[in-house]
């Protein structure tokens, strides 16, 4: 018989475990009580380190309490207009009343939105940070507040270490107390680093969208304040896609915290955006006026003038300064083009893998210096009626027809390899408003224009250059170059001195001195090659008559005329001392010839060109400023007002029939005075005039003294970017009506009332034909280049 298992003894082995329980139980309870002694000692570690070793090393918040930034130097124009800013950080302070409501929410969106209810830390926030580091690693997680994040900038490193934690909670709170909520945000989005070198959110909109902060939209917005958690990683000029999915992040938060409306979300992830890729520009051209504002800033202040606040204020005028900048690059770019396409500024390969092409298409582009207009982009195909480009941004772009005429001698199947243009090309394109692309070229000629009040010498534009940014070296300034046939009117002044008239007949016949050319026989000549045989001065003026120049120098006497020369502020050491000088074979600047013919336009009265009005403190205290002296002032006189009446007089017949005639033609002004002027070889092209107290001059040249064409003149050159400019300059001016002075009287012409009766001044060398005679002091004939 099988046997029946037995009962488990239920009850003893209830007992059995019931009796293990107390023992277990035990050794739990001796583990939480050594895990809480633990903790409490190391909380008390750490509060003793607080108390001990971090407290103690707190900085004070004297940063903060009297914030003090740095404010770059800014240069403006007489009008406000701002030309130039210079400093290691771009930055604006805008007072928190100030700052667009809309941008102040974006940014506590993102970054804190309970800015206004915590005192410093968000606890709430600080919680998920913590489970989100224990999850995923220390680091992973931030619950830094607005209050943190001004400690950390302003007194701390961003290294995520427990001690700098503790420092920027302990500073946050001694912030909070210090200062009002709107004062701990005002110094955040006045100092945080946002990229670009712009610190604080007024420069940021200025750099990436060139807009005051008052004028962006929610879009805009939304993407600066998404830049401060990392402005490398979401830099909209450098990472667009990291940027904009940033945006959309602000957006996001904005729309669920209700500060914007579904309508406005939508309408704002739409917008498509315009960012600026080079920084921070500026709507006029004035790049040669900032510098030499910034070199006197320098000057006065040191380093310091970078970072306290100074602000220089110029002379120049807006309108003026977009129509000179204009007008020179319009007429540089039209003379490049009469002179032909030069070739593509480099070549490079284009590899077959898509990717590794675009990089080469950005690195080659990137290599070319920005000009503006001027686009550089890479040749993809090329054919004579059709080229296909890539820009920058890997927009691909068809130029035909029209837009191809200028290279077309490069597209030609017979062209040289040094204008050929192929697959792989670099070259620029252009267009003009909304019209088609054109392929262009950076000119290689050099150019400058400057225009002042004859009444103050203050200056109202001043280009000294095609491009800044190809070219520091400023030509208004700095250029000595020879001034050619726009010399002579002071020569022709000098004669009036001596008793001769504009109706004073010189003989315009070939002139051969033996020796006067270093020994040998020097004959100069007239432009054309045209001699007129008796000619008055005024006529010789107007014609620019070389040889007649030569006769009258040489009847005045060299020594007289070179004397002569410095009431008009030329320097005499740089004035050749022999008949050349009739020429202009000396050296001048554009801005000395500025205030040379200063002295025709306002009556006899010298005046000094200046650039800076005044240089104010960050407080808007003066501390420097220019007062010209009260205009026509006798002790300023340097010419007799009836030379000037006379000289002005001759002046305006060259821009109506001389060589300048196309000034009143197009101005169709009859108060329209200057001359043209070219040297040997068209080395050199200028145009000097005026019309009432606005006086302006234009030069074109090469650096390395070269030709500028055989068929370039002053007239060509100079003479388009001075009626340019002027058209602007005078549009709201009327003309100006010259009073004759006392002691002028008209005969056959003008003439001093004292030199009336002298009839030996009535004619120079009519009667003496061909000149052979070798001068009394022969000296060699000067060469001038460009001062480096």
């Amino acid at each position: 018989m099988a046997s029946i298992p037995k009962r488990p003894n239920l009850e003893s082995s209830v007992l059995t475990k019931s009796s293990k329980l107390p023992k277990q139980l035990r050794r739990v309870r001796g583990f939480i009580l050594i895990a809480l002694v633990l903790i409490l000692l190391f909380i008390a570690g750490v509060v003793g380190y607080v108390l001990m070793a971090v407290i103690p090393n707190v900085p004070a918040i004297d940063a903060v309490t009297d914030y003090k930034p740095k404010i770059p130097l800014r240069i403006y124009t007489a009008d406000h207009v701002l030309i130039g800013e210079f400093g290691e950080e771009h930055r604006d302070f805008v007072p928190i009343g100030k700052i667009p409501d809309m941008m102040k929410k974006s940014l506590l969106a993102i970054e804190d939105a309970r800015f206004y209810e915590h005192s410093g830390i968000d606890w709430r926030r600080a919680m998920g940070a913590v489970k989100s580091n224990v999850v995923h690693g220390f680091g992973s997680g931030g619950a830094s507040t607005i209050t943190m994040q001004v400690a950390r900038n302003f007194f701390l490193s961003r290294e995520k270490i427990t001690a700098r934690k503790v420092n920027e909670v302990l500073l946050a709170y001694k912030i909070e107390k210090a200062l009002t909520k709107d004062q701990i945000l005002e110094l955040y989005m006045n100092q945080i680093y946002l990229g670009q070198r712009s610190y604080g959110f007024s420069s940021a909109a200025r750099t990436y969208f060139g807009k005051n902060l008052d004028q962006l939209s929610i879009a805009e917005m939304a993407m600066l304040a998404g830049l401060p958690q990392n402005p490398a990683r979401h830099n909209p000029a450098v990472n667009p896609k990291r940027a904009k999915a940033r945006q959309h992040a602000v957006l996001k938060r904005l729309r669920e915290l209700n500060y914007i409306t579904q309508a406005q979300y939508e309408q704002a992830l739409a917008e498509p955006l315009r960012v600026k890729s080079g920084g921070i520009s500026f709507d006029t051209h004035a790049e040669y006026v900032a510098e030499l504002a910034r070199q006197a800033a320098f000057e006065q202040f040191k380093e310091a003038a970078y970072t306290s606040g100074i602000t220089v204020t110029t002379t120049i005028l807006k309108a003026d300064q977009d129509a000179a900048y204009a007008s020179l690059r319009r007429n540089v770019l039209a003379y490049d083009q009469r002179h032909g396409y030069r070739g593509p500024e480099a070549r490079i390969e284009l590899p077959l893998d898509h990717n590794e092409r675009e990089d080469a298409i950005v690195d080659a582009i990137g290599r070319r210096p920005s000009s503006d207009g001027l686009i550089p982009v890479v040749v993809l195909a090329a054919s004579p009626k059709r080229v296909q480009v890539e820009n920058v941004d890997g927009d691909i772009i068809d130029i035909t027809g029209a837009g191809l005429k200028f290279a077309e001698r490069g597209l030609s199947p017979n062209a040289k390899d040094a204008v050929r243009i192929v697959p792989g090309s670099v070259i620029r394109i252009s267009r003009e408003g909304k019209g088609d692309w054109s392929i262009t070229q950076v000119p290689q000629v050099a150019a400058a224009f400057v225009s002042i009040d004859a009444e103050t010498g203050a200056c109202h534009a001043m280009v000294g250059g095609f491009d800044y940014n190809l070219q520091k070296y400023n030509h208004v300034t700095q250029a000595f170059r020879q001034p050619g046939s726009s010399f002579k009117p002071f020569i022709y002044s000098a004669a009036l001195e001596k008793g001769y008239s504009p109706a004073t007949l010189i003989l315009d016949a070939p002139l051969e001195m033996p020796g006067e050319d270093a020994g040998r026989t020097w004959a100069p000549q007239n432009d054309d090659n045209v001699f007129d045989g008796p000619i008055t001065m005024r006529r010789a003026l107007a014609a620019s008559k070389n040889v007649v120049s030569v006769r009258l120098l040489r009847k005045l006497s060299v020594p007289y005329a070179h004397d002569y020369l410095g009431r008009f502020g030329f320097d005499p050491a740089r004035q050749p001392k022999n008949l050349t000088l009739a020429l202009g074979t000396g050296a001048v600047t554009p801005q000395q010839m500025a205030g040379a013919y200063a002295v025709f336009a306002n009556g006899g009265y010298k005046v000094q060109p200046y650039l800076i009005a005044k240089i104010e403190d960050a407080n808007g205290r003066v501390v420097v400023e220019s007062k010209p002296p009260a205009a026509r002032q006798e002790e300023q006189r340097v010419l007799d007002p009836r030379n000037a009446f006379i000289t002005d007089s001759m002046l305006r017949d060259v821009t109506r029939y001389g060589t300048a005639a196309k000034a009143t033609e197009q101005l169709g002004r009859g108060d329209i005075a200057g001359k043209t002027g070219t040297t040997s070889d068209a080395m050199d092209g200028w145009f000097a005039g005026y019309s009432g107290t606005e006086v302006a001059v234009a030069w074109m040249g090469y650096d390395d003294p070269k030709s500028l064409g055989g068929k370039e003149f002053g007239s060509t050159l100079a003479l388009p970017i001075w009626i340019d400019y002027m058209r602007v300059a005078l549009a709201k001016r009327p003309e100006y009506q010259r009073e004759t002075p006392e002691g002028v009287v008209h005969d056959t012409d003008w003439v001093y009332a004292k030199f009336l009766e002298s009839p030996e001044f009535k004619t120079i060398d009519i009667e003496q034909g061909p000149e052979t005679e070798a001068p009394a002091d022969p000296a060699p004939v000067p060469t001038v280049t460009t001062t480096p």
